[in-house]
């Protein structure tokens, strides 16, 4: 009968191998989120509807999976798009309780209401790290490169090298200066943020249609359609063209001097050669007030990794004090295609093998019962067969196809001796040893194969 039910569009269903890569990549970013001095957190699935506006205003309904309560006060609530709303609830309530800096992270499932494509899906899980506190310019310029270089050995962990990926960076305020050289004045900033964030993703058509809908002057677009052409403010040619008169010295001068203490910053962590200045990084979203940045794939391929940066307002949206911030998200969609491409899945991404396969050719099952469970107690990944059949050649190729590393076999002959035969499937040698040192006998079997430490 066909099966008439699908999972919805945009979401995953996790089957065995699937369900191990998906481990994998929170694994690993759990191991080096910590490894870091990052602690977990995490809050509810859903919200009230109101928290997501707080931060990106009405807008956002419409992309978002939003419902009402029962009952007489249909309170609005909407599963979470992302977690940094709840982190900022979460620390607005405690904040003065809280040790600083706060280093915090976490790996929530999240959901969008948005039309599937390529590493973008309605149900997702995000890596969350976030950084608050810093009294000093300085410290802060400190977070922000710590929560970058997390993100970075985490990508390293995963086998993605400097050449595979990009740390992209900008700032804000120098986002402004660049502005400012090319006329645009402050009350237009904000305007100028939200077209140089999708430039990239804007047809000829579509950016023409945002100069008319917005006023934009001739000198105004001809500086857009530089950026979108792939000029480099950093170059005179760039101004030259621009006939613009402004301090281009200064400005080339602080992005130098911000690359790089950026570059050797990274360096002395052990990550040099993987952040590049791009003038088109502004994190388009209204909160980010300074540092920001993206990781990309260096072939173009794909989306963004990842993307974060400086939001020291946020906190005061929440009714929280004022308080630094910087942190970052990343995707397991994006990422999980990335390390596909690039060939940096693990051998062993599908399910983790079994340490050891129980093979019964006994007319009975105590035995095979008894030594499973004294295995298991130890901590080893223990199978056996529910096949009927004694032929311990059929139950070796079972053994083989669970991709186990040993395999005990009970066999009448041995076993009225009280023995049984340790088989290594990998090496095909095969020894045997007394049923009573069974477990001593696969412990040391696996340590000198070197799958367990010894």
């Amino acid at each position: 009968m066909q099966n008439l039910f699908q999972p919805p569009p945009g979401t995953r269903d996790f089957y065995p191998d699937a369900m191990a890569l998906r481990r994998h990549i929170e694994d690993t970013w759990r191991r080096v989120s910590l490894r870091h001095g990052f602690v977990e957190v995490d809050g509810p699935t859903f919200e009230y509807l109101d928290l997501y506006k707080v931060k990106s205003g009405d807008e956002i309904v419409s992309q978002l999976f939003h419902f009402e309560s029962r009952g007489e006060d249909r309170t609005q609530f909407a599963l979470r798009p992302e977690f940094t709303p709840t982190l900022a609830r979460m620390v607005a309530a405690k904040a003065n309780a809280l040790p600083r800096p706060i280093k915090w992270f976490s790996i929530p499932r999240c959901y969008r209401a948005e039309r599937p494509q390529k590493g973008r899906l309605r149900e997702f899980i995000q890596w969350n790290v976030d950084m608050l506190g810093g009294e000093t310019p300085e410290a802060r310029r400190q977070f922000d490169l710590e929560t970058a270089a997390l993100c970075i050995d985490t990508l390293r962990e995963f086998g993605l090298a400097s050449s595979d990926v990009k740390l992209v960076w900008n700032d804000r305020a120098l986002v402004e200066q660049l502005f400012a050289l090319a006329g645009l004045p402050p009350e237009r900033y904000p305007f100028g943020f939200y077209l140089l964030d999708r430039l990239a993703k804007l047809a000829p058509e579509q950016r023409r249609k945002q100069y008319a809908d917005n006023a934009v002057t001739a000198g105004e677009q001809a500086f857009f359609e530089q950026l979108a052409a792939g000029g480099d403010p950093l170059s005179e040619a760039f101004w030259e063209s621009l006939g613009s008169n402004g301090d281009f010295a200064a400005y080339r001068d602080a992005i130098s001097g911000m690359q790089a203490h950026i570059e050797k910053t990274l360096a002395l962590m052990g990550l040099p050669g993987y952040a590049t200045y791009d003038p088109s990084i502004v994190r388009g979203l209204a909160y980010y007030t300074g540092f920001v940045w993206e990781v990309v794939d260096v072939s173009g391929g794909n989306r963004a990794v990842a993307g974060g940066g400086r939001y020291d307002k946020l906190i005061e949206m929440f009714g929280g004090p004022a308080l630094a911030a910087t942190g970052f998200g990343m995707g397991d969609v994006v990422l999980a295609l990335l390390l596909a491409e690039k060939g940096k899945l693990p051998a062993n991404a599908g399910v983790s093998p079994p340490d050891l396969f129980v093979i019964n050719a006994l007319e009975q099952t105590d035995d095979a019962v008894r030594q499973l469970a004294i295995l298991r107690a130890a901590g080893l990944t223990a199978l056996a067969s529910y096949k009927a059949t004694k032929n311990i050649g059929k139950l070796l190729e079972e053994a083989g196809k669970a991709h186990a590393r040993v395999a005990l076999i009970l066999a009448p002959a041995e076993a009225a001796e009280g023995k049984a035969k340790l088989k290594n499937l990998r090496t095909r040698e095969e020894r045997t040893i007394p049923l009573a040192a069974v477990l001593a006998e696969t412990l040391a079997e696996l340590r000198g194969a070197g799958d367990i430490a010894p």
